[in-house]
């Protein structure tokens, strides 16, 4: 038999096996008799295998905005979008951006009003919120000439009542979103070192957000002060000194990344926290 037919041939019969119906495959016993093997079908892979994109809503005052942002892109919005999207178990992030520069509490109470944002936070999985420092700015203004400690005090009793009022807005939309607000800081650290009281305002209008968030579960408070405080790098924007420039974006937007670690985002997980290591 030629070489050439017998390729043929091999050929052939090779076609021929693979046009036959799948048989089921079967085993021989100790008598020689064939067992029919039966195989399970396999379950057709549930939709929610694959993570739905995470939505993510920013709402607040000229860090939400992007105020100093050189790429005029949303401040730390990009930064943070660009992070999550790394992890294996989101497919895409989708960030909203609501934020208004120098809104203060009774402000973003009356936009958190409009049917636009009330749907927005509806859908989304988690909602970040800047919000304070210009309710404290407000004090500097009105009293600018003679500033006294008990007027942030009296101030702060405020805010605390209108940033519950906030979040509890929140969560009359969206019971499962999780909710980060980012903490204020002193943008005058640097060179009004003299002037220590604004330190001690930052730590207690700190504080009181974090006695606010304590009342409503899925709240974390995301801490930035300790990062503006820290001598050397430049991290405000050179045009006013009060704004973030990009890389303080960028540390904010690493600094809510970690707290967002471990917390869940709808379907998402992502792995375990690790406050404090920016990049």
């Amino acid at each position: 038999m030629s070489k050439k037919f017998t390729c043929l041939l091999i050929c052939l019969l090779w076609l021929s096996a693979c046009s036959r119906e799948a048989e089921t495959p079967a085993a021989v016993n100790g008598e020689g008799q064939k067992n029919s093997l039966t195989l399970d079908k396999k379950e057709d892979i549930p939709a929610s295998f694959f993570p739905d994109p995470v939505q993510i809503v920013s709402i607040g005052d000229s860090l939400t905005e992007g105020v100093g942002d050189s790429t005029d892109k949303g401040g730390y919005v990009p930064y943070l979008q660009r992070q999550l999207e790394k992890e294996p178990s989101i497919t895409a992030v989708n960030i909203i951006n609501h934020g208004v520069r120098g809104s203060r509490t009774d402000q973003l109470l009356k936009r958190m009003e409009q049917t636009e944002t009330k749907r927005d936070i509806r859908k989304a999985d988690s909602v970040v919120i800047t919000i304070g420092g210009n309710d404290i700015m407000k004090v500097v203004r009105n009293h600018f000439s003679d500033l006294q400690m008990e007027q942030f005090e009296q101030a702060r009793k405020g805010y605390e009542k209108r940033l519950g009022k906030i979040i509890n807005k929140v969560k009359e939309e969206n019971q499962q979103a999780q909710i980060y607000l980012v903490g204020v800081y002193n943008p005058f650290s640097d060179y009004l070192t003299s002037f220590k009281e604004l330190d001690v305002i930052s730590e207690d209008w700190n504080d009181s957000s974090r006695k606010v968030l304590r009342k409503f579960p899925g709240s974390h408070f995301v801490e930035i002060e300790d990062i503006f405080s820290k001598q050397g790098e430049k991290l405000l924007f050179k045009d006013d000194n009060f704004h973030p420039n990009d890389r303080g974006y960028e540390k904010i937007a690493s600094r809510i990344y970690q707290n967002m670690e471990g917390n869940s985002l709808g379907d998402n997980t992502l792995e375990a926290s690790a406050k404090g290591n920016e990049e």
